[in-house]
């Protein structure tokens, strides 16, 4: 998928837990889970602005955009 989710980053570079941004958040932690794994087909913007609001980063620190080249296929 060229989409990669950095999730895991941010959260490790606040030093957050994925249960503490899922309860700020008002998200299940499952769901966040799939997100963070790279496993999620969408994301609502209220969502992902909520995401940002929390961690005080940009979209583009969680989203990256990758070519099939960049990813090695």
């Amino acid at each position: 998928m060229p989409v990669i989710v950095n999730l895991d980053v941010v959260l490790a570079q606040r030093k957050m837990k994925l249960n503490t941004l899922a309860e700020k958040i008002g998200i299940t932690p499952q769901n966040l889970s799939v997100l963070k794994a790279g496993r999620a087909k969408a994301i609502r913007f209220s969502t992902l602005e909520l995401i940002c609001e929390v961690l005080e980063c940009q979209p583009g620190d969680i989203l990256e955009y990758q070519t099939n080249e960049e990813q090695g296929n």
